[in-house]
């Protein structure tokens, strides 16, 4: 199903469900970030993944705010 089969209310709500998705993901990466850190392993492949990812998920965050999402 592509974007031309919903309509402009589908569409907005399969907007919406990936905004929520990326926050989610965000609060995600940002807490496990917190735990690792508190352990002292902010040097580690995962923490620096997440700090990749954290970086990536706030731009789109923030692509999504700037058009209401």
């Amino acid at each position: 199903m592509g974007e031309k089969d919903l309509d402009a209310e589908a569409r907005l709500a399969a907007y919406d469900a990936f905004a929520a998705g990326v926050r989610d993901e965000l609060a995600a990466a940002v807490a496990r970030m917190d735990e690792l850190a508190a352990a002292g392993k902010v040097k580690t492949a995962t923490y620096r993944q997440l700090f990749a990812a954290r970086i990536t998920l706030k731009e789109i965050d923030a692509r999504l705010r700037e058009r209401g999402l």
